[in-house]
């Protein structure tokens, strides 16, 4: 095992995770805003500094200071760009490891899992919509608009990965070594940190709407499905690949009123039922997990095992 056991060498300190967290969040995150704050700013006193935004349902519905959705999801994605890189920088000198030993402690990335992550989560994702629009095709109102559409595909394929990537490294690879630095359990591991990735969407529209209890249990989930894979699978390229996917598929194909993503996808849903959502999103992780069990032969008995306390393994310098 490399991964969890990459962050077993006295560079865990707490403070340094403090650190880093605020740094990243409390100063990238707040550089690569600037941007999308300019643009607000300017928009709101062309219009005359008249409109009020605590009446708007969905702060992140830009249109009612007359931005397009395509630009607001561009200078929205902008942040991340900035946390990534900024944490690209950071984990060497803070920790004495490399953004690829952060990723799966290797000094290389296994890019097939990444693709293989992809794939299986977006022919999930396809198929589950199709069945929507079969069952329930009032649900749904079709706005395809090519001139809108190709632009979102363009700032997805190039802006979104940093997104994810981001959000994968930080959560299922940075923290993750730490907790179980820590802990020195698996399972502690998995379970605390699907439950802070739950709670940073905490301030998300789709919370505002549907309530926190309706709403954080998919975050929890969706946060369990890839630390859990990310585990048995010493790595977190599937993570990656199905986050992605995901937010991607979300971007392109089916969007929603009180949803954080606000673009131009091909359907938008008339009517949410996040209990049902909930249901369908345990059956697709299921599928996942057994799916990869097969095809790498993952062995569960992993997660009883304790992450040892032993020296850093030194990490190979060619690729599998």
């Amino acid at each position: 095992m490399k991964h969890l056991e990459r962050a077993l060498d006295g560079q865990n300190k707490f403070g340094k995770y403090v650190a880093m967290t605020l740094i990243i969040f409390l100063g990238a995150s707040t550089i690569g805003s600037i941007p999308l704050m300019m643009v607000m700013v300017i928009k709101w006193v062309m219009k005359g500094g008249s409109l009020d935004p605590s009446s708007v349902s969905n702060m992140m519905n830009l249109s009612w200071l007359g931005i397009s959705n395509n630009l607001s999801y561009f200078l929205m994605l902008l942040a991340f760009v900035a946390t990534f890189f900024a944490f690209k920088w950071l984990v060497k000198p803070f920790h004495k490891r490399t953004l690829n030993e952060t990723i799966n402690g290797r000094a290389y990335i296994r890019k097939d899992r990444i693709g293989a992550g992809i794939l299986v989560w977006g022919v999930i994702s396809a198929i589950m919509l199709i069945i929507g629009l079969l069952t329930s095709p009032e649900e749904y109102q079709y706005q395809f608009n090519p001139g809108a559409f190709i632009p979102l595909v363009l700032i997805t394929v190039i802006v979104m990965p940093f997104q994810t990537s981001f959000e994968e490294i930080f959560f299922r690879g940075y923290l993750s070594q730490g907790v179980a630095a820590w802990t020195k359990s698996r399972w502690w591991t998995l379970v605390i940190i699907a439950l802070l990735f739950g709670l940073m969407h905490v301030a998300n529209p789709e919370v505002k709407e549907f309530g926190f209890w309706l709403s954080m249990p998919q975050y929890i989930i969706m946060g369990l499905l890839l630390g859990l894979i990310s585990i048995l699978d010493d790595g977190i390229e599937l993570a990656l690949g199905i986050h992605f996917a995901n937010n991607a598929f979300s971007a392109l194909f089916l969007t929603y009123e009180s949803s954080v993503l606000q673009t131009d996808a091909v359907f938008k849903t008339i009517d949410v039922h996040p209990e049902t959502d909930t249901f369908w999103l345990i059956i697709a992780a299921i599928i996942t997990v057994l799916f990869f069990k097969r095809r790498y032969k993952w062995d569960f008995r992993i997660m009883n095992k304790k992450v040892e306390v032993t020296p850093p393994p030194i990490p190979e310098a060619i690729a599998e």
